[in-house]
């Protein structure tokens, strides 16, 4: 089936990129204004060039789009947010992109008219995220970059909603928004639009027993950039509307270049279809010489994942063909595009001059000085001409003007000028009054928010907190089943328990609920096809296993288990379903969800003024740094589905431990040192939570032990960590520092 319409949508780093994006044929444009980009480090736009792009944009028939697609802090969200967003709103922005569920119901509910599009960070893989997200106002879903035409396909027959995917630029090696790497080695969070790209430098593997795999210098995490020039037509097919590209820190050559193309083939597969649609090599080197990454990958949509895809030796991004760049900025950069008008002069003597100017949908009148009979030389119809096709620094051009003047008159070249400026001006006036809003009247903070706090008020008259630990390995949750001060045990559903082992897992279950303890299933931290597949096909065994609860880790997986009837206080989000501010607390609580994880990359003074009734606070553990699609297993060794655990070696001799999950086919990179906050129990007394949780993935069974008796004389003995042997090697996190 063809596509009746496609968008095609340029990145823009400042308005010179911005107006060359347009001018070399994009239908829209997505750009950072001053505050809650994912950009952070980009140029950006002022609230002056924000307006001024808006206005260029719509003139040429061009959408812009502002992105705020950053998780907030509370008093981001709540004292800063809506005042931002207001003067665009009202100036007449088209779309914003969030990231945060958060943001996205609050500005839903201020601005109920104006186009949500989710943002890539949300990690929606299957038609069940796309639904809950469409019922918190969504009108378009970014499609995770690792989506196969097939997976996309499915979501478009599901869901009546804008898709939006990337095809061009760089890819993260990451599934987007699930990537701590960056923040938690150096400060600078992804989440916040600050990635240092940690993941482009060098990385030795080694195996279990610490023996190098492959070189040296590897870059394994580095994937090579997109290009899917040759598949616009599988693109438009499988249901994509809106093509994504890449590259807002990039220079205006490279967003004019490829859009350039990209707009001409675009325009030809909709002008002829699929038949014949063939690229030329020509316009493909002229992509390369635009930037590449020690080449090109058409990405994930024909493959899951694939060594061919990874830079390995050279993670740099180069370009060439300075002629061709200077092509370029000739055509596009340095002239800017004009809208074409049409215009009709009357000069009449004794009457006064009058202009009309106008394009297909507005045409302004207006008069100025009264024409005089000409003492000496009278002007030439040329003369007139000329002064009125000046148009200089306005955005218009005259392509016809038509001239009705007396033979014998004269008007002083002051006034003619002077004419055609009013007449531009109120051309401009009529042209940009469509795009103007008034806003509603303003939904309070606290209003919006208030289903949340009066629950915490409630919440927090109950029990003290309950301890909970998670297990990835048996010897973990043997170790857990013998302790009797843990209350809950989160069984894993991707490493340990698959769906299809219900016999194990209903062992598992009984084991824990004859030890007094409660039971619940972890799904898997990506949540695709496949994997829902074999989750419906053994649900009846996983619902009576007799489990308690689930901690759900994506938007998939959490609209998965609302179809299949779980009541929603059976669910917990884990910590990346982030609730960095009681609005997003807010929003969950619409679907009825109560009870979530607290953000690991809030610091003390963020956490302790959250309302954490219903929170679990993370203790300890190997956080998890990259959930990814590719196999550091399978691109330095082979792939031969077997579960095996790695690590990346960096340049300060640190180790990371990889584990591969083959069941849902996906990787996890843990970070080198566990996070403990054991020893902080004075402060985090204070803050209110509900339950703490011991994250257990990679230990062995004396060093979950050792945990647990850390646990036990800090928590319930009341001793002192210095008192106690304590961990040699461990991080507090964000716990004292944050992020930015």
């Amino acid at each position: 089936m063809r596509a009746k319409e496609l968008e095609l949508l340029s990145p823009a780093g400042n308005i010179e990129i911005f107006k060359s994006a347009i001018d070399a044929g994009a239908d829209a444009v997505y750009l950072g204004g001053e505050m809650f980009g994912a950009r952070a480090y980009a140029n950006n736009f002022t609230k002056e060039e924000l307006f001024a792009g808006i206005d260029y944009g719509h003139r040429h028939g061009s959408r812009v789009i502002l992105a705020v697609n950053t998780l907030l802090k509370e008093e981001e969200i709540k004292d800063q947010l809506y005042d931002y967003i207001l003067p665009y709103y009202e100036y007449g922005i088209d779309a914003l992109i969030v990231q945060d569920l958060g943001v996205m119901d609050f500005l839903h509910a201020q601005f109920p008219d104006l186009a949500l599009h989710t943002s890539t960070q949300m990690t929606v893989t299957g038609a069940e995220g796309a639904k809950l997200l469409v019922e918190h106002g969504a009108s378009r879903i970014v499609m995770a970059r690792e989506l196969s035409f097939a997976e996309i396909k499915k979501i478009h027959e599901a869901v009546d909603v804008e898709l939006e995917g990337f095809v061009h630029g760089a890819l993260c090696y990451c599934y987007s928004g699930q990537c701590l790497l960056s923040s938690m080695l150096g400060g600078r969070s992804g989440n916040r639009g600050r990635c240092a790209q940690p993941c482009r430098l060098p990385y030795e593997v080694l195996d279990e027993a610490g023996r190098r795999i492959g070189k040296a210098e590897n870059y394994v995490l580095s994937p090579k950039d997109l290009c899917t020039i040759d598949h616009i037509p599988e693109l438009a097919e499988c249901g994509l509307y809106s093509f994504k590209i890449e590259g807002r820190m990039k220079q205006a050559e490279y967003a004019a270049g490829v859009v350039s193309v990209y707009r001409k083939y675009m325009d030809r597969y909709l002008s002829y279809g699929k038949e014949g649609y063939l690229v030329s090599k020509e316009d493909k080197q002229k992509l390369f010489d635009f930037g590449n990454r020690s080449g090109f990958t058409d990405g994930y949509y024909l493959r899951h994942n694939g060594k061919e895809m990874i830079t390995f030796d050279r993670p740099g991004h180069t370009k060439g063909g300075e002629k061709l760049q200077e092509q370029i900025r000739k055509t596009y950069i340095e002239t800017d595009k004009k809208e074409a008008i049409s215009g009709k002069l009357v000069l009449k003597k004794k009457h006064p001059a009058c202009l009309t100017a106008g394009t297909k949908e507005h045409t302004v009148t207006v008069s100025g000085e009264i024409v005089q009979q000409a003492v000496k030389r009278p002007m030439s119809e040329e003369t007139v001409r000329e002064k009125i096709k000046k148009t200089g620094n306005t955005p218009y051009q005259f392509d016809e003007l038509e001239i009705t003047m007396d033979p014998d008159i004269f008007l002083p070249v002051v006034a003619l000028n002077q004419l055609r400026r009013e007449a531009l001006e109120q051309l401009m006036a009529a042209e940009t009054a469509k795009d103007r809003r008034e806003a509603p009247a303003p939904v309070s903070y606290q209003t919006f928010t208030e289903g949340v706090r009066e629950e915490a008020a409630e919440y927090e008259s109950g029990n003290a907190p309950y301890l909970a630990v998670s297990v990835e390995q048996k010897q973990a949750l043997e170790a857990a089943l013998h302790t009797d001060f843990i209350r809950r045990i989160y069984l894993d559903g991707g490493m340990l328990f698959p769906p299809e082992d219900g016999k194990a897992l209903q062992r598992a279950v009984r084991q824990i609920r004859d030890a007094g303890k409660e039971a619940y299933y972890v799904f898997p931290m990506i949540f695709r096809k496949r994997t829902k597949e074999r989750f419906a096909a053994n649900w009846e065994t996983i619902q009576s296993a007799g489990l308690d609860g689930f901690l759900i880790k994506s938007y998939d997986a959490l609209g998965f288990c609302r179809e299949q009837g779980v009541p929603a206080e059976k669910m917990i989000l884990d910590h990346n379903m982030y609730t960095w501010s009681t609005a997003a607390r807010a929003a969950y609580r619409s679907d009825g969800i109560r009870y979530d994880t607290a953000p690991v990359e809030l610091n003390r003074h963020e956490l302790s003024e959250r309302v954490n009734a219903g929170s679990e606070l993370i203790l300890y553990g190997y956080l998890p740094l990259m959930v990814s699609a590719q196999c550091v297993h399978a691109n330095t060794e082979k792939c031969d589905h077997t579960r095996c655990v790695r690590y990346l070696k960096d340049r300060y001799h640190k180790r990371f431990a990889v584990k591969n999950n083959c069941n849902d086919c996906y990787m996890v990179l843990y970070n080198s040192s566990p996070l403990s906050l054991i020893h902080q129990k004075r402060e985090i007394d204070r803050m209110g939570f509900a339950g703490y949780r011991l994250c257990f993935t990679n230990e062995t069974e004396k060093q979950v032990k050792e945990v647990l008796v850390m646990y036990q004389k800090l928590w319930m003995e009341g001793k002192k960590a210095e008192d106690i042997p304590y961990l040699s090697d461990y991080t507090n996190g964000h716990f004292k520092r944050g992020v930015e």
